[in-house]
C-alpha cells in the first residue's frame, strides 16, 4: 500500500501518523525499493575496498547489495530485533557473512570513523540529531548518501531525482562529501 497523508509520502507521512514517537527510534521502517538502493550505492561510488555503513538498516537490503553487487565491506545498524534477525539470516543464507553484518544497536552510539561511505534514510529531525556525531567522526572524503531528506547546514555536492522507482514513487538522493 502506498501511503499518502497531507500531501506527504513515505517516511514523512508515517512520521505524521506518530509511528516514530519511540524516543530511541530515529525513523519508522519504510523499505527503500531495490532500484533506489542501487542508485544510492552508485551515487556514493561504492566499490570494492569501501567500508559502507547503513544507518537504520531495516531488512539489510543496502548492506546486502553493497557487499554482493559492489564488493564493499558493509555494516548496517538496526535496533529492531526482528529486522536485525531477518537481515542477519539473509546475509548468512547468501554466504555474505565475511563482507556484510548488522549491528543491533542505536545508530547514535556507534563508531563510524572507518567509513568511506555512509547511507541514511532517516527523518530530517533524525539527520539533525546524528549530524554532530558524523561531523566529529567521519574522515575527509567520506561520502554520505541521504535518501529523500537533506542534512541541515550541509550542501550536497550532487542531487539525483528519481521520477519513478518502478512502484510509482519519486525520490531524491543527496550526496555529501566530508571536507
Amino acid at each position: 500500500m502506498f501511503l499518502r497523508l497531507a500531501g506527504l509520502t513515505g517516511l514523512a507521512a508515517l512520521s505524521l501518523l506518530g509511528q516514530q514517537n519511540d524516543i530511541e527510534k530515529l525513523a519508522p521502517y519504510y523499505p527503500t525499493p531495490e532500484s533506489v538502493v542501487e542508485r544510492m550505492l552508485k551515487l556514493g561510488e561504492v566499490k570494492p575496498g569501501d567500508k559502507v555503513f547503513d544507518l537504520g538498516s531495516g531488512d539489510g537490503r543496502v548492506v546486502i547489495m553493497a557487499a554482493q553487487k559492489f564488493g564493499a565491506d558493509a555494516t548496517g545498524i538496526e535496533m529492531d530485533a526482528d529486522l536485525y534477525k531477518q537481515s542477519m539470516e539473509r546475509i548468512k543464507s547468501l554466504g555474505l557473512d565475511k563482507k556484510a553484518r548488522i549491528i543491533r544497536g542505536d545508530i547514535a552510539k556507534q563508531d563510524y570513523s572507518s567509513a568511506t561511505v555512509l547511507t541514511v534514510y532517516l527523518l530530517p529531525s533524525s539527520n539533525d540529531k546524528i549530524r554532530p556525531l558524523l561531523e566529529k567522526q567521519l574522515r575527509k572524503g567520506t561520502r554520505i548518501v541521504s535518501h529523500d531528506f537533506m542534512f541541515k547546514d550541509w550542501t550536497p555536492v550532487k542531487e539525483e531525482h528519481i521520477e519513478d522507482d518502478g512502484e510509482g514513487r519519486s525520490h531524491t538522493l543527496y550526496l555529501y562529501i566530508v571536507k
